[in-house]
């Protein structure tokens, strides 16, 4: 073989061996990229989760400032009185904390008892026809509701299924945290079917 032959067979091996390269780069997957999702987007989505509130219990859009349910304390005043077979009372939330914050809208409240909290029956309707301003409590400062109960007794015992209750759990407008109200002077009804409970707006107390 003269040395130009061997000079070109040394080219063309050359050429085949740079194409093989080639070649193969293009087969190996990047291991920096998925067919599926790229990299770093699938993390970045799964750490954002979302609590989900209570069904029917409270109002769901927290507001600027809102208080905070572990500074609050609840309580049962006098009410406007009642119509026949219910009785009004009113619910009171009082700012235990050194600022202060807001409220705005419908408490979630349900009958709780057998002395653990568990609810008792169906969780209040909201009297949406009743103001709901922004309240702003001071510290030491309240917010009221009213708060429309009515009696079991004037349901068929077998479709209310009464149950003595410890008192009534309260979402401030907006928590997904709750708190205890005691009130061992109320009956509730077991049955979901039955609704004793009818709760308006907070409005400055």
């Amino acid at each position: 073989m003269t040395g130009k032959q061997t000079l070109r067979a040394a080219s063309a091996a050359a050429v085949a061996l740079a194409v093989a390269l080639v070649v193969t780069a293009c087969a190996t997957p990047n291991s920096g990229q998925d067919t599926g999702t790229p990299t770093g987007s699938s993390s970045s989505s799964s750490t954002a989760t979302t609590t989900p509130r209570p069904t029917s219990t409270s109002t769901a859009v927290p507001i600027e400032g809102q208080c905070d349910t572990g500074k609050l304390t609840g309580s049962i005043g006098q009410g406007g009185g009642g119509a026949a077979g219910s009785v009004e009372v009113t619910l009171v939330l009082t700012n235990n904390g050194s600022t202060e914050c807001s409220l705005q809208g419908w408490p979630g409240v349900s009958f709780v008892g057998d002395g653990n909290g568990t609810q008792l029956g169906a969780a209040a309707t909201f009297d949406r026809s009743t103001p709901h301003p922004t309240v702003v409590l001071q510290p030491g400062g309240t917010a009221v509701a009213p708060l429309k109960i009515t009696q079991a007794l004037n349901y068929d015992e077998a479709t209310c299924k009464p149950k003595p209750a410890d008192g009534f759990r309260v979402y401030p407008p907006g928590s997904t945290e709750s708190l205890f109200v005691k009130d061992a002077n109320v009956t509730a009804c077991t049955s979901d079917t039955v609704s004793l409970l009818t709760v308006g707006a907070l409005v400055a107390g």
